[in-house]
């Protein structure tokens, strides 16, 4: 019995530690960038056929319209004239588009570093009016910067199997398949309606980095303030920069003639009598966190939302006193579960609240705030309050949400989210 084990111990250990001869499979799944010329790319900007939504991004509301950023892909175009039944018209292809803005029959949006106007007149058929190439060079795409001539239009999962046939022990054999695969990742890393809209400007949430104010269009990145005169909507131009302190801007909200620029760590205000000089009047500062911030002619609105990428771990509502400009001071903090966007309308102010929904509260006394109605069964990021209907971003869809009798306020009709 002895020499029997003796020999299939013998035969076991060769097994392991001689020669492996035969080919060795390893299964694994990388990303392919998918490249294309600028000039192609805005060729490409057009109306197609409309589209599910699946990753929504910023909104702008005008007329009866909502248009919503498909992240990085284009702008859906929604009609939601009758609420309850709210109708994915058009969607506009744009690749690398994050942020939007409407003027009259135009729409402007990123187009990666660049800024494109988009005649809109006739949504059915959106033509590309003009580019003003490179007025953001602060664009990366997915963790890629872009360079002047090609871009990244999108990464092809790339599930593959390699083979190899070699002489040496199986631990070599494992080492030389992690080689190949590490080499293969970094081969993958070094690759880079037909009626026309009414005048005016459109209503962009509160996440907004683009901001329409004097014939004027203000966008905000992490680190500087940029600003076009769309005297002539067809054709903006760039007007200069400044730079921005801190280094972590988030958002911009025009009210009158001024600006509340929403950071990590506090809020500016910005006055623009001079519309191409913006001039710094003052700023807030608070616990870091992301900050969402609108405003009226007494009071901001701030909702910090913490335990995200954003920093910090705090989750309310701040009133500033903004009655001089030059000295915003708190007026009160409201605890909230994790606040994002913000809307309001009259006494009436709207939060997207995390999970537990949209929360309509009064503010008529800001002293004194009164929770009306929580509207719930969705995660929503950002809000547009007007005339008595509410437009809401979620997870999972596009909710129209009837607030005319704020008390008794109920999801009207949704669009649903699909889920890749």
């Amino acid at each position: 019995m002895k020499p029997i084990m003796l020999l299939f111990t013998s035969a076991f250990l060769l097994l392991f530690s001689g020669c492996v001869k035969d080919a060795v499979s390893e299964s694994y799944t990388f990303y392919r960038p998918v490249y294309k010329t600028k000039a192609s790319v805005q060729n490409a900007i057009t109306t197609v056929a409309s589209s599910l939504i699946s990753n929504a991004g910023k909104i702008v509301l005008k007329d009866h319209y909502i248009f919503l950023n498909e992240v990085d892909k284009g702008v859906h175009i929604i009609d939601i004239a009758n609420p309850a039944k709210p109708v994915n018209l058009y969607y506009i292809a744009i690749p690398g588009c994050v942020d939007i803005a409407v003027n009259g029959n135009y729409l402007y949006a990123d187009c990666y570093t660049d800024l494109v106007t988009i005649d809109i007149s006739n949504p059915a058929n959106a033509r590309l009016k003009k580019v003003n190439e490179g007025v953001f060079p602060h664009r990366i795409y997915n963790g890629y910067y872009l360079d002047t001539t090609h871009i990244i239009t999108e990464w092809v999962k790339v599930d593959t199997v390699v083979k190899s046939r070699f002489t040496g022990t199986l631990t070599q054999s494992i080492t030389q398949n992690i080689n190949l695969r590490n080499r293969a990742v970094m081969d993958f890393a070094s690759v880079a309606n037909s009626k026309a809209f009414s005048g005016g400007f459109g209503v962009a949430g509160s996440m907004a980095r683009f901001a329409l104010s004097n014939e004027r269009m203000y966008t905000v990145s992490n680190t500087d303030l940029k600003v076009f005169n769309i005297s002539q909507a067809a054709s903006p131009e760039f007007t200069g920069k400044q730079a921005l302190p801190l280094g972590d801007i988030e958002t911009i909200f025009p009210y009158k003639q001024n600006l509340f620029i929403g950071s990590r760590s506090g809020m500016f205000i910005y006055n623009t009598i001079n519309p191409d000089q913006p001039k710094k009047l003052s700023q807030f500062t608070h616990a870091r966190s992301c900050d969402p911030v609108i405003a009226d002619d007494n009071f901001a609105y701030i909702t910090l939302w913490g335990g995200s990428f954003c920093g910090g771990f705090s989750n309310q509502l701040d009133i500033v006193d903004i009655r001089n400009l030059s000295a915003p001071t708190l007026l009160r903090t409201h605890p909230l579960t994790s606040p994002k966007g913000l809307s309001k309308d009259g006494d009436l102010l709207m939060i997207c609240d995390g999970n537990e929904g949209l929360k309509l509260i009064n503010v008529a006394t800001a002293s004194f705030i009164k929770s009306v109605k929580t509207v719930g069964g969705f995660e929503g990021t950002d809000v547009i309050a007007y005339n008595g209907i509410a437009i809401v971003t979620a997870k999972d869809g596009l909710y129209c949400i009837d607030y005319s009798n704020p008390e008794k306020a109920f999801i009207a009709g949704k669009i649903g989210i699909f889920a890749h």
